[in-house]
């Protein structure tokens, strides 16, 4: 049996801490599909919270990549492994999101139930990044080969080009279609190195390439991390008087963006470098990090309750984490209940 990699248990607790503080920013530059954002101040706060932890999504990924890329033993085994651990939950909770909503009044349950067959609601939308995975992990056996074969540096080649590709999500704002793009044929040059399959594909150069010192990671993984987050969140800030469309304000925030790929592999490696020399299992963190999964798919319903609670008591700066951190630890406490049911595995992994 493979020895337990601790630190990836400190990185799921952090990365899932992460993504609730996003979503408890979204109260504040949000109304519906519109921009929301009351004063440039609330704008302000929102920019330096949410910007900080844009390296979320990408951590999740990269643990997963890291653990299972390339795809051991037997492919039958691996799916069956995924299916009981990340989708039969998943389609527990996206039909709890479904039906939820309609018997509070808010939505027509047959059309909410309808909408599952191809797509997410709008009640479940951090649901995405299920999607997502379950691509990924899709995707992984037929890439586990190359990864197998592949050195280093035509590891590094890969990576370039897909951080080239990452810049898109820019030359696309500034000049619109790229290098073959046009009504007919979306996908550019570069699309086959793009998207989220790069993260898989760093969390393996990092194990088994990276050999930096523990002084090099922290001095250049700050560095990243802090490049990243600063042109993150100056860019969004910068848009908030110009941007009409959600879609516009949040350019800089695409966790395919070459600002949050450097934030997110300057934050592994930190995280890495600060949590590998412990020898010793942190039970409260090893718990936290098994729920992590079940914590993200309910966390949504417990957000909006907390903020209704603390909406109004206290400033931007103080009421976003004050959100986040009671929904993360009603979140802990609400997963460790299921966990003791019996058939818990189902609804939170």
């Amino acid at each position: 049996m493979e020895k337990r990699i601790l630190f990836l248990d400190d990185m799921r607790v952090i990365a899932c801490f992460m993504v609730i503080m996003i979503h408890s920013c979204e109260f504040f530059f949000i109304d519906g599909p519109d921009i929301g954002i009351h004063s440039l101040t609330d704008g302000f706060w929102v920019s330096v919270i949410d910007s900080a932890f844009r390296c979320s999504v990408p951590l999740f990924v990269m643990i997963s990549a890291f653990l299972l890329a390339p795809v051991q033993g037997d492919i039958t085994t691996f799916f069956r492994k995924r299916l009981l651990r990340v989708v039969v939950p998943f389609i527990f909770w996206s039909i709890l999101y479904a039906v939820l909503p309609a018997l509070w009044e808010e939505t027509d349950i047959a059309e909410s139930l309808l909408q599952l067959t191809h797509n997410f609601n709008d009640t479940s939308g951090h649901l995405w990044f299920v999607y997502m995975l379950i691509g990924l992990y899709l995707f992984m056996p037929v890439i586990s080969p190359w990864l197998e074969k592949a050195g280093k540096k035509e590891e590094q080649l890969f990576l370039l080009l897909w951080f080239l590709s990452s810049c898109f999500v820019y030359l696309h704002d500034w000049l619109g279609p790229l290098f073959g793009e046009c009504y007919w044929n979306e996908y550019h040059t570069l699309w086959y190195f793009s998207g989220f399959l790069g993260y898989v594909v760093l969390a393996h150069y990092i194990r088994h390439h990276l050999k930096w010192s523990r002084t090099k990671c922290l001095a250049l993984g700050a560095a990243l991390y802090l490049t990243g987050y600063y042109f993150t969140a100056t860019i969004w800030y910068d848009r908030i008087t110009t941007a009409d469309t959600l879609q516009q304000l949040e350019l800089s925030w695409r966790f395919c963006s070459p600002n949050v790929i450097a934030m997110s592999f300057g934050a592994f490696i930190i995280i890495r470098s600060v949590f590998s020399r412990r020898k010793h299992e942190n039970r409260i963190v090893k718990e936290i990090s098994a729920l992590s999964y079940g914590i993200y798919l309910m966390h949504i319903l417990v957000l909006g309750a907390v903020y209704r609670l603390l909406e109004g008591q206290f400033p931007t700066q103080w009421t976003i984490p004050a959100v986040g951190i009671l929904t993360f630890i009603i979140c802990c406490l609400l997963a460790k209940v299921i966990s003791l049911l019996r058939w818990s595995k189902y609804i939170i992994g």
